[in-house]
């Protein structure tokens, strides 16, 4: 049997939409373009979006989904959004510092410090 991956978790708050990442694990390209689509349909779902990335519960993932995150930042700002990514374990963290994507993306502690940091409404 089969189970849908990556799941994902999507909350609509007063300033953002939350994006949880169910998965401890994401790594397999069929994955990643699933996850893809599903962060575009959200993104596409307002003209302009603050949308928030909690990683809680990811503890690995491929070179793939930084790519990633940078494919959906770009849209997200080409619509005048807002992005914010939070709850990255260190390790992950070490990844974004190394490959310098710690000065491309606005990365908070926790959801309540992403969801403060934003500037306007959607």
């Amino acid at each position: 049997m089969a189970s849908l991956k990556p799941r994902v978790s999507v909350e609509y708050g007063e300033k953002a939409t939350i994006v949880t990442f169910t998965d401890e694990k994401i790594l397999e390209e069929r994955d990643i373009v699933e996850l893809q689509q599903s962060l575009v349909g959200i993104i596409e779902q307002s003209e302009k979006i603050n949308l928030i990335l909690d990683f809680a519960n990811v503890k690995f993932l491929s070179s793939a989904v930084l790519g990633l995150l940078i494919r959906v930042s770009k849209k997200i700002y080409e619509q005048d959004g807002q992005l914010r990514l939070c709850n990255i374990s260190p390790r992950i963290y070490e990844i974004f510092k190394i490959t310098r994507l710690t000065e491309i993306f606005d990365i908070l502690p926790d959801r309540a410090e992403a969801a403060a940091s934003l500037t306007k409404e959607p």
